[in-house]
């Protein structure tokens, strides 16, 4: 494997990896969003699905995002009858956003585009030093 192919194996991993924390934080985000009228659906947690993707112009799998859907599940209930969102027994419907496991998924994101990151860097330096070994 050339430098040049280690960079774009390393760019993907970056790529995939800010788009599960872009979604990381979104769910985070809306963790206390509620349905816009009573006993609406609230926000629904939103989750990442890698895929290998092999390049042949670099003969290696890379990394991508296979698709960003929704977590399946019921959504917790909250007994708040003076809420706007509350339904006629009045509960409100929260989001099935954990914020536990959104923190431990961005900490996961967090090392592994640090991984990649590191990678490129290190090739990077390899680039530079051997264009100065060439002058």
């Amino acid at each position: 494997m050339d430098l040049d192919s280690a960079l774009r194996i390393s760019a993907a991993g970056m790529q995939a990896q800010a788009t599960r924390l872009r979604v990381v934080a979104e769910n985070i985000a809306n963790r206390d969003s509620t349905g816009p009228s009573p006993g609406a659906d609230p926000y629904r947690r939103k989750t990442v699905t890698f895929a290998n993707r092999l390049d042949r112009s670099l003969g290696a799998e890379m990394v991508q995002i296979r698709r960003i859907g929704t977590a399946p599940g019921d959504f917790p209930q909250l007994h708040d009858p003076s809420h706007p969102a509350a339904d006629a027994a009045g509960y409100v419907k929260r989001p099935n956003v954990d914020s536990l496991v959104e923190m431990m998924d961005m900490r996961e994101a967090q090392r592994s585009y640090s991984a990649n990151l590191a990678v490129l860097e290190t090739t990077r330096g390899m680039l530079t030093r051997t264009i100065e070994a060439l002058r």
